[in-house]
């Protein structure tokens, strides 16, 4: 009976420990996170480097990634790549936390994101154009460079910020995230204030992408909804380190999470 007990205690150190370490790396994870929005943001008012730089047709990128080709792996959601693959430690935090409270809607929205930031990783088109662009300048003829033009459109056609192709790892991985506010809503672990702004933001989030990529005609409404939604899943990533760091430093009960 007492070494029944002491393995007891033995295993629900161990658990105590995982999970705070788990607790720690999503919310360093979070941070991280956090600080590559920010450079984003900032990299954009810098003069050359806004949105506006962005070209219509392959040789265009082409030609940007031969004049700049961090501006032009920038433009084509690199920067969003490293992002989205920086919170995957942070959501898988968030999933740790909540699956013994709400198992079902847990295993929903950590699928939910996985399948997102593996479409969004496997479509994006950064670096395959940055290896035509190289081709292309290196092409000695107009046969060869015509090929690589047109394999180029259809990259762009695959993955450029703002297609149709891009939209459904940007929604989904959307969808998860406020899929996790609705559950921390619900948990009460974190505070209703994180959960509402994570629901807020990333809702309007949700509905400027829908219109950046199918209503080009919405310039004004696009800006009025993308900087509120922006600065709130700002405000929802800083929550989330912020508790999942004090977490990862306290004793919580980690029955049913196993």
């Amino acid at each position: 009976m007492i070494q029944l007990n002491q393995k007891h205690i033995i295993n629900t150190v161990e658990m105590d420990s995982n999970w705070k370490t788990i607790c720690r790396i999503g919310g360093v994870a979070a941070i991280m996170a956090t600080v590559g929005t920010l450079l984003d943001i900032a990299i954009t008012f810098l003069p050359g480097w806004g949105t506006s730089t962005a070209p219509e047709t392959a040789i265009g990128w082409f030609t940007l990634f031969h004049d700049n080709w961090l501006l032009g792996l920038r433009n084509l959601d690199l920067l969003n790549v490293m992002i989205s693959i920086f919170l995957i430690p942070t959501f898988c935090a968030l999933y740790a936390i909540h699956h013994g409270i709400n198992k079902q809607y847990t295993t929903l929205a950590i699928t939910l994101f996985i399948v997102a930031t593996t479409i969004f990783i496997g479509n994006n088109t950064a670096l395959p154009m940055l290896e035509l662009s190289s081709k292309y300048t290196a092409a000695t003829t107009d046969t060869q460079r015509s090929i690589i033009a047109a394999a180029g459109e259809a990259m762009l056609a695959r993955g450029k910020h703002g297609s149709p192709g891009a939209f459904m790892g940007f929604a989904l991985s959307t969808l998860a995230s406020i899929s996790f506010a609705f559950i921390m809503l619900k948990g009460k672990i974190f505070s209703k204030a994180t959960a509402y702004i994570g629901i807020i933001g990333f809702s309007l989030l949700l509905v400027y992408m829908v219109l950046v990529t199918f209503v080009s005609s919405s310039d004004n409404l696009i800006m009025m909804l993308a900087m509120p939604g922006g600065l709130l899943a700002l405000g929802w990533n800083i929550g989330v380190a912020k508790k999942l760091l004090q977490l990862s430093k306290k004793e919580f009960d980690v029955k049913g999470r196993g």
